[in-house]
């Protein structure tokens, strides 16, 4: 049996999938989604969102990515519920697997598999998972406003994360595991300047405590191996992003740290007829309105490039 082609497959299934897919189904482009091993992304394990225009009251994550699939599937998104494991973007035609080898065909991919944030791996972290344990300063600082809170990492990302909720708390813990920081000179400055942080430095987290939320962290300091409790309200983690790029690392074009990149001022690869939006390509704002917004544009793009193909 011969394989349908379809106009376009969206594989991901965040903010920006989901985004694509409303716009590509509006335009008869018949999309077919993927929604990956997180359906919903980083979304489903975020309580309220407050900062997603038309949302008044907040809105839990889950519920938000539940009302932006059954928009999708309004006009006509065919989801899926597997994984894209492997591609082949040789041709115009473009070919990829699920983890169960099933082939599917397209002429235009949108890769929308965003970026998993980075864990310390402690089994606290899990279990106070939205209670005061987040990664994204931006995203959650403001329910700690007027609290005492902390931060892990050494890098740009902490060193703004911490800077950002030192504008709502009276007190941020920087804990950097090393005598030094791999912060920009610039953004270290920002940080040893502020009277708000305090650095702790040569400092590892060993648990975070609490029983319904975050009320406490216990750290060692790696050298003198002192161990002690810096009472706070929430705990920060920002030691990075991994971007979900892995099934296109042969085809698409990275940067150093595997975040596809794109044309500035458009979703589109190297590839022809392959785009890319949200977080997977976006390492800099990471927000559920920046991935929606990219994804309008990858549906706008891969759009035109059927039509300029007489595709559709």
């Amino acid at each position: 049996m011969e394989t349908k082609i379809h106009h376009t497959i969206i594989v991901g299934s965040g903010p920006a999938g989901y985004t694509a897919a409303i716009y590509a189904a509006r335009a008869n482009m018949h999309p077919l989604l993927f929604t990956g091993i997180e359906p919903g992304g980083q979304l489903m394990i975020t309580t309220e969102v407050e900062n997603y225009p038309g949302y008044s009251d907040g809105v839990h994550g889950p519920k938000m990515m539940e009302d932006f699939q059954k928009q999708a599937q309004r006009f006509h998104t065919d989801i899926r519920y597997e994984v894209i494991s492997k591609v082949d973007f040789t041709g115009p035609v473009h070919k990829l697997w699920t983890e169960s080898e099933e082939e599917f065909q397209a002429h235009t991919v949108i890769i929308s598999t965003g970026a998993s944030a980075k864990w310390l791996g402690l089994q606290s972290e899990k279990r106070l998972m939205n209670k005061g344990v987040s990664a994204c300063a931006v995203c959650d600082g403001f329910f700690f406003r007027g609290m005492d809170v902390a931060v892990v990492g050494a890098g740009d990302t902490a060193a703004e994360e911490a800077s950002y909720l030192a504008k709502l708390c009276p007190r941020v813990h920087l804990l950097v595991r090393r005598d030094t920081m791999r912060a920009s000179k610039i953004m270290q400055e920002r940080v040893l300047n502020n009277p708000k942080i305090t650095v702790h430095w040569n400092t590892e987290t060993q648990e975070i405590l609490g029983n319904e939320e975050v009320e406490s962290i216990r750290v060692i300091n790696n050298q003198s191996l002192e161990v002690s409790e810096i009472p706070v309200k929430a705990f920060f983690v920002a030691i990075g992003h991994q971007p979900n790029s892995a099934p296109f690392a042969n085809w698409i074009d990275m940067d150093d740290q595997q975040y596809i990149k794109t044309i500035p001022g458009s979703s589109k690869t190297n590839i022809p007829g392959v785009f890319a939006c949200g977080d997977v390509q976006d390492r800099i704002y990471r927000q559920a309105v920046t991935a929606a917004g990219s994804g309008c544009m990858a549906a706008l793009d891969a759009e035109r490039y059927l039509v300029e193909h007489h595709i559709i």
